[in-house]
């Protein structure tokens, strides 16, 4: 293992894979089930017509919720079925397994080109860490054998940039900030609350771009494994 870099932390949506196929199919299965649990509600033209309104409600009453997107998610579904005039124990069941209906497929994810060659390639010479703002548990995926270390910040109650989850997770991996790298596809959480945490970030861009801060861009995971070494490499400036 290099000595100068001893962890590697991964975002997971659009970083390692198309997150947008795999809400999709999950937000299906949630609907699916409640339509066939509740046939006679008009659930989905409800929430359309009311979501501001229930977010801004349970936001109220539980700000904490806005870093626990799994508990709002459920906590939505819940106050959704009261206003269809649900029970309340009917609406605690249903949103309870509307979300497992939707949990099981957020994590039918198609990893991106590359990803796994280069998450094996790195896990020979580094430790691995998961850190995501959202709800996809890295272990519950195809790559879990690659990571030692599964971060999400819902567990945390604060999401990225925040320089406290960084150095929270640091803490846990038990590693100083400057042994750290970060990659991640979100310049601002990703890049600049890495580095603002004191760890070096990779920014994922398969668009292209320039960043100020970043201490490398690629634009193919390919690239990752010759761009960790140089960073950890690299003697301190």
């Amino acid at each position: 293992m290099t000595a100068s870099v001893s962890l590697i932390t991964f975002d997971l949506d659009d970083t390692l894979w198309d997150v947008k196929p795999a809400l999709v199919a999950a937000d299906a299965a949630q609907w699916q089930y409640l339509s066939e649990r509740f046939p006679h509600a008009t659930l989905r033209e409800l929430a359309d017509q009311h979501a501001s309104t229930l977010r801004a409600e349970i936001l109220a009453e539980q700000p904490q919720l806005a870093h626990h997107i799994s508990q709002f998610r459920e906590a939505f579904i819940y106050r959704l079925l009261l206003r269809s005039g649900q029970s309340k124990t009917d609406a605690a069941s249903a949103a309870s397994e509307a979300f497992s209906a939707f949990y099981a497929q957020r994590h039918k994810v198609s990893l991106f080109e590359d990803a796994a060659t280069v998450l094996r390639s790195l896990s020979q010479d580094y430790l691995l860490g998961a850190l995501t703002n959202g709800n996809a548990d890295v272990r519950k995926t195809p790559i879990t054998r690659y990571f030692r270390y599964a971060w999400r910040a819902e567990e945390f109650g604060m999401s990225k940039p925040d320089t406290a989850l960084f150095h929270s997770v640091f803490e846990q991996a038990g590693v100083s900030a400057n042994e750290v790298i970060h990659v991640g596809d979100c310049h601002n959480n990703d890049v600049a609350g890495a580095i603002a945490a004191g760890a070096k970030a990779v920014w994922f861009n398969p668009d292209g771009g320039t960043s100020d801060i970043a201490d490398a861009t690629i634009t193919r995971l390919a690239d990752l494994p010759s761009t960790i070494a140089a960073l950890a490499s690299a003697k301190p400036s």
